[in-house]
């Protein structure tokens, strides 16, 4: 674990809560229930976040101004625990990143901490990347062998160029010599993120023990300094959806064919597994290669996918670019039609490019599940 919290928080079930769901996102906390002792951490050490119990008093304020004047901890994500009734923009203008209403709710908090992590991991990573340009042969299932350019190299995964998009729900498999070495090394990753121009960024999963030591020496070499001998211990893994459905209300229930119903039944394995949050916002869908917009509504998102509203959904597994419009944001997300309901709309998983589109999604369901309305913020 290598992104630390520090936990100042009074209350015994938030002060249980908070530091397991830490834990699971690959995070140290560290909990003091004192405003006094929280201080003091802050001068004595460091975190990249700060997780405080905000209880619009004297001493909240102390130590958010002493946050503020923290040369260890000034740049650290503040992330603020408020009452359900609190107006939260108060907080965020005294510098939170995110808000906790309190009592707090596990899903709900583990999606805002979720998406948090990503932020903090997007400007640190695991492990120092050292630069190089280097040939390898890349292999996944169900199709033949390419050939990259590796990028750059830590001792837990690697980026590379190539003028392929990878699956992202199977194994990778490389083979690379690295600069004055001869020997090969060998091992699997997985994909962590993709960009439209080719590259691609890989965590290693499986390293066995020799190209693990040829990869050490060269790093040390090159001043990578590997930080342990370990194999790579990939981050928790993002839930997926597999079977995106419209929202469950009876009128949907009552006219969907037995066609649609069977399909279900078959994919009642597959189904979704993150939480999903209803809302209302107003949304542009374009179909593959088209620049005409559709305009549409979101009424049901969650990581992985969302269901659109729209009386003539696209062709099923088409690709679609979705514009997302807030009062406060605005991104473009691209998505692959899984399952349409003539009348009323379809389901789509998203197909992110890059780590940043999956956080921008996150940060959407971080407003969703801190009870924040969005239905009157779309334009």
């Amino acid at each position: 674990m290598d992104l630390r919290a520090l936990v100042v928080c009074p209350d015994q079930d938030a002060a249980g809560l908070l530091p397991l769901i830490l834990s699971e996102l690959e995070m140290t906390a560290e909990h003091t229930p004192s405003i006094s002792r929280g201080l003091e951490l802050l001068d004595s050490e460091s975190f990249d976040a700060i997780v405080f119990d905000y209880r619009a008093d004297e001493s909240s304020e102390e130590f958010l101004a002493s946050l503020r004047r923290s040369n260890k901890n000034h740049g650290a994500m503040l992330i603020a625990i408020v009452d359900g009734e609190f107006n939260a923009r108060l907080v965020f203008v005294l510098g939170a990143s995110f808000v906790l209403y309190r009592p707090l709710s596990s899903e709900r908090t583990r999606i805002s901490l979720r998406a948090a992590r990503g932020l903090m991991r997007r400007e640190r990573r695991r492990a120092p990347r050292t630069s190089l340009s280097s040939s390898a042969n890349v292999a996944y299932p169900g199709a033949p062998e390419l050939s990259a350019v590796l990028t750059d190299l830590s001792d837990g995964g690697t980026s590379f160029q190539t003028g392929r998009l990878l699956p992202s729900s199977s194994k990778v498999y490389f083979e690379f010599a690295l600069p004055g070495q001869k020997q090969l090394v060998r091992l699997s990753g997985e994909v962590a993120w993709q960009d439209a121009d080719g590259r691609t960024g890989i965590r290693f999963v499986d390293v066995p023990q020799a190209s693990r030591r040829l990869m050490q020496t060269w790093l040390q070499r090159n001043g990578g300094h590997p930080a342990t001998g370990l194999t790579a211990t990939p981050a928790a893994s993002e839930s997926t959806v597999t079977q995106s459905l419209p929202p469950q209300s009876e009128p949907n229930r009552e006219r969907r064919t037995e066609a649609q119903n069977a399909t279900l039944v078959s994919n009642a394995g597959n189904r979704r597994k993150g939480q999903r949050f209803a809302c209302k916002i107003g949304t542009d869908v374009y179909g593959a290669g088209s620049s005409v917009p559709n305009r549409c509504t979101l009424s049901d998102i969650g990581e992985g996918g969302c269901y659109v509203e729209m009386p003539s959904p696209l062709a099923g597994q088409s690709g679609v670019e979705i514009l997302i419009r807030t009062a406060d944001t605005k991104f473009k997300i691209k998505g692959q039609v899984l399952a349409t309901h003539p009348g009323f709309g379809m389901g789509v998983r998203f197909t992110f490019r890059d780590s940043g589109e999956r956080e921008e999604i996150l940060r959407l369901l971080a407003v969703l599940s801190a009870g924040v309305t969005l239905d009157e913020q779309t334009l």
